[in-house]
């Protein structure tokens, strides 16, 4: 599997409150365990009006119809050509 950084505008994203983004998470949960392929949710970010979601799927079809099905929407789906961090500058990072 591939993984994808999903960009999801969403006006007032950073206002959902707690029962909101559980049915958000149910609501994709759902969509995923019904989508016979395979899918795994990440995590997701909330910031301003957009949620930040990372997906592992074998393509960006199966993010957009994870997407779709769920009624939420995939402005942008970007595959991570790489992943870096402080471990990623060798034995000197902290």
């Amino acid at each position: 599997m591939q993984t994808y950084v999903i960009e999801r505008n969403i006006p007032g994203a950073d206002k959902l409150n707690a029962a909101e983004l559980r049915e958000i998470a149910a609501k994709s949960n759902e969509v995923v365990a019904g989508l016979g392929v395979p899918y795994r949710w990440v995590t997701s970010y909330v910031a301003g009006d957009k949620i930040y979601c990372v997906h592992e799927a074998e393509s960006a079809e199966i993010i957009r119809r994870h997407a779709e099905r769920g009624g939420f929407p995939a402005d942008k789906v970007t595959e991570v050509a790489a992943t870096i961090g402080p471990e990623t500058a060798g034995p000197t990072a902290r």
